[in-house]
Order: structure tokens, then C-alpha cells, then sequence
């Protein structure tokens, strides 16, 4: 539970000092009796914590918690990983150990991090994998402030049309969590405007679709000095783009034709608002669109491999995704 409470660290505000701490509202509020009593001991650690806000820093501490809760993953969900490139992009591959996959279809992931850092190309992958069981490809897209947009959406795309060489379209699901949901609804906006085939469906997971404004949960649970309640949240990433383009911001365009979604967040999670209005956005634009909200979880609180709240997202995710393409 610690190694994977250090990779939230990095979720929480700077004070002044320049380390970052969770806001007074996370830290003092008693988690309720309403969650299992391993969240509650999760959420009371998380509330003691602080991190450096030095980017090498916070990118060697990812790459430890993806190799080091990525082990334990792959030996509890019985999954194969494997590195490769895909037209000269790298991407991490995962296949269930066990079971009849089908081989006609195929997972896309795009990881969190803030599009600085890799902090979930392992833990949001091998959980899906071995429920689901099936095949998923992690893209490792170049990251922020080295390459700002639109590089992590032209790497997506690269490796979403090279998939379509080998699955149809209706064989292929969508997801990401916190930056990577970002980048999905992006990537989906840009095969819109194409005319390029949709995947059958998309899991949209503490996301936001709107980088031009704050929701009401990034009020309630960042402090006053984090960046997330500055227009400088991704200021590295979107560099000098319009952050109202729809481009960038998909919610401000048209979301009609996207496919069917997934969408979760926590009570607790900043971004729960951004999550909540996407949810709201895509019924109004006709799309088939579900939305699970956990009690007093915090920002992608499946990286909590600990609580079973953790295994319920994952389980939630897998299943829909077997849904959406008819494996039972």
C-alpha cells in the first residue's frame, strides 16, 4: 500500500515550500464508515503525505511503482507482458496467461501522469488484461514539456490506425485514466473530424474533456496554490494552443458519433466534475454513455491494488469492455 500511495503523491497540490501535500479538505475530512476498512486506512495515509514537485524526480518514482506493483500485478491476474514498437512507437503488450482470448479483438490504452510522466502503462493494464481476458496495448506516447501537444495524440493515432491493419474497428476498445482519458476523448475527436472508423467503445476514467476551465471538485480538492486551480494545469502539455479549440477541449465540439462510454470517478477525485459533465455531454450528443461514481474514492484510486474497491473498478472495466465486444 505505501509503494502505491507514493504514485498519488504526485496527484496533490504544491504549498509553498514547493512540495506537494493533499488539500486541508482531503486531510481532515474522516472517511466514512461507507467504504471498506482497507480504503479507510488507504485514504488516512494518503491524507500524511507529500512529494517533491521535481519532474526527474516524480518520472524515476512512476517507473519504480509501474516495475514494482506492475510484478506483483502480473503474478496476481496471471498476464504476459511484453515491450515491442508499433510503426516505431513503443508500447507495452499484455495477454492474459490463461483462457480463451479472443484474438480478433484488442484493448488501446493510453496511460496517466499528467502527459509528464508514465504513471499507469503497467498497474492500469495487467487488472484489465486478466479480467477481461483479453489483449492490450499500452502506447508509451512522448510526454510533456519535451513534447507538447500534439505529439501524445499523433503517437495514439499512430498506433490506433495500425491497429486497424490487423482488428476491425468494432474489435477495438478505447480507455484511459486521468491524462489518458484526456488524450482519448482527443484522439476520438480527431478520427471524427477524418472520417475514420470509431472503436467500439471507450472507458473514460477521471478525465476531464474540457481544458479551458476548472470544475467544481478541483475547487473542493486542490488548495489554493496548486496549479490545478491556475490556468497553468497543463500548460506544459498544451504549450501554446488555443486550450478552447475543441482539438484540445473535445467537450466544446461535437461529440456526436463517439461510442459507447464508461465513464468513472471517485467523491473525492478532483476531477470528478470534468468526469461528471463529459457523462452529461455525450447523453446530450446521443451517445450511449454510463457513469459509476465510487464513494470517497480519491483521483484513479484503482492504483489502490489494497482495497477492493480497487479489484470493483478494474472488474466494472473488464466487464464492460466484454460487453461492447460480445465475449461473455
Amino acid at each position: 500500500m505505501q509503494t502505491v500511495a507514493r504514485e498519488n503523491e504526485n496527484e496533490a497540490g504544491a504549498d509553498a515550500a514547493g512540495r506537494f501535500e493533499w488539500p486541508e479538505l482531503l486531510r481532515t475530512a474522516p472517511a466514512p464508515t461507507t467504504i471498506s476498512a482497507a480504503a479507510r486506512e488507504a485514504l488516512a495515509i494518503a491524507a500524511t503525505q507529500r512529494a517533491s514537485d521535481d519532474l526527474e524526480r516524480q518520472r524515476a518514482l512512476c517507473a519504480q511503482v509501474q516495475e514494482e506493483l506492475g510484478a506483483v500485478q502480473i503474478a496476481r491476474y496471471g498476464v504476459e507482458m511484453a515491450e515491442d514498437r508499433i510503426g516505431g512507437i513503443p508500447v507495452r503488450t499484455f495477454i492474459p496467461c490463461s483462457g480463451d482470448r479472443p484474438v480478433d479483438a484488442v484493448l488501446l490504452n493510453l496511460h496517466g501522469g499528467g502527459f509528464t510522466k508514465d504513471a499507469g502503462s503497467v498497474t492500469e493494464n495487467v487488472p484489465v488484461a486478466g479480467l477481461s481476458g483479453m489483449k492490450v496495448v499500452a502506447v508509451r506516447y512522448r510526454q510533456a514539456p519535451e513534447h507538447p501537444y500534439p505529439a501524445a495524440v499523433d503517437d495514439a493515432e499512430g498506433i490506433y490506425r495500425a491497429l486497424l491493419g490487423t482488428y476491425r474497428a468494432e474489435r477495438i476498445c478505447l480507455y484511459g485514466t486521468s491524462a489518458g482519458a484526456i488524450l482519448c476523448a482527443q484522439l476520438l475527436g480527431r478520427l471524427a473530424c477524418s472520417g475514420a472508423p470509431m472503436p467500439a467503445a471507450l472507458g473514460f476514467f477521471s478525465g476531464t474533456a474540457d481544458l479551458s476551465r476548472m470544475g467544481d471538485t478541483e475547487q473542493l480538492f486542490r488548495p489554493e496554490t496548486d496549479q490545478a486551480r491556475t490556468e497553468g494545469l497543463f500548460a506544459d502539455y498544451i504549450g501554446s494552443h488555443d486550450p478552447t479549440d475543441p482539438k484540445v477541449s473535445p467537450l466544446l465540439g461535437s461529440l456526436s458519433g463517439f461510442p459507447s462510454t464508461l465513464c468513472i470517478a471517485g467523491t473525492r477525485d478532483f476531477l470528478l466534475s470534468q468526469t461528471t459533465l463529459f457523462h452529461r455531454a455525450l447523453l446530450a450528443a446521443g451517445v450511449a454513455a454510463e457513469l459509476v461514481v465510487f464513494e470517497a474514492m480519491l483521483h484513479a484510486h484503482w492504483i489502490y491494488q489494497d482495497i477492493p474497491e480497487s479489484h470493483e473498478a478494474f472488474r466494472i472495466m473488464a466487464d464492460f469492455f466484454r460487453r461492447r465486444l460480445g465475449s461473455s
